[in-house]
């Protein structure tokens, strides 16, 4: 007498060998192993549809992959594009789709920028507490972006200002103040402490860079303070930082309208085309 298992085993082989195929777009037949639908589109010559994930950098390189591939053809209201300002992305999906015909939304091409070695730069340094020696080489790396400012706005030539940098001198002053009178007496006491240097001093690193390849070149204004100590102190303020950062999120939009606009509908935000 044959058992259960014995049983199962010969429907599973029988089925296995007539494998039912299934009425999909994707090629696929009825297999055995709890009649689990499986995907055979690997087993053919070609895809049953095409779909890709492109990635890049380039703003130019990802323009003209989204003009070649939607042809400029807009009919079939297919290709929608998501701009995420924050983080310097983009993302256009090619199958969509609409609410009567919706896509798969697996075919995509996604730029996110990479910011110029100088733009990192200066980023990196902004806000950051340094000493003499860090900031000064700083300049000279960048000297051929930079252009520096006294506290009067007068200019200094970044040879200079680095020179001036590497030999702050901390000067410390003391007053001190005595009062007497018929039945009290009162002293006190006031030290000061400056950072000083023999002739005028940097106040303005203006940093001429683009920020982003594809972007425009802009200048931002680092504003320098000194903390005293026994040793100096430096930090290079990013002024008006906030508001710069959203002019370049709104030049990444105005340019991504203008190259591709015409061929995608551009949204600001992201998309989720979810399970």
């Amino acid at each position: 007498m044959l058992t259960i298992d014995t049983l199962n085993q010969i429907t599973a082989t029988h089925a296995a060998a007539t494998g039912r195929e299934l009425g999909t777009h994707t090629p696929a037949i009825l297999l055995p192993e709890h009649y689990a639908v499986q995907n055979m589109e690997r087993l053919h010559e070609y895809r049953a549809r095409f779909r890709s994930c492109m990635k890049t950098n380039s703003l130019p390189d990802f323009c003209n992959y989204v003009e070649r591939r939607t042809c400029g053809d807009q009919t079939a209201a297919t290709e929608a594009g998501f701009i995420d300002a924050d983080s310097m992305s983009c993302e256009v999906i090619f199958n969509l789709g609409d609410e009567a015909a919706p896509g798969h939304a697996d075919d995509t091409a996604t730029i996110k920028l990479k910011p110029t070695a100088a733009y990192a730069a200066m980023r990196a340094i902004a806000g950051s507490r340094v000493t003499q020696t860090q900031l000064a080489e700083w300049m000279e790396d960048w000297a051929t972006n930079l252009k520096v400012t006294g506290t009067n706005g007068e200019d200094i030539p970044v040879g200079v200002a680095v020179q001036k940098i590497r030999t702050i001198t901390i000067k410390a002053t003391a007053e001190r103040t005595s009062t007497e009178g018929s039945f009290s007496a009162g002293r006190s006491a006031m030290d000061q402490i400056e950072a000083a240097h023999a002739e005028q001093q940097p106040n303005d690193l203006l940093f001429t860079i683009k920020p982003y390849e594809g972007l425009e070149e802009r200048t931002f204004t680092l504003r320098l303070s000194v903390i005293t100590g026994d040793k100096p102190v430096l930090v290079a303020r990013w002024v008006q930082q906030e508001a710069q950062e959203e002019e370049i999120a709104q030049e990444f939009k105005a340019v991504l309208t203008a190259e591709i606009g015409g061929f995608v509908h551009l949204t600001l935000g992201s998309f989720d085309p979810g399970k």
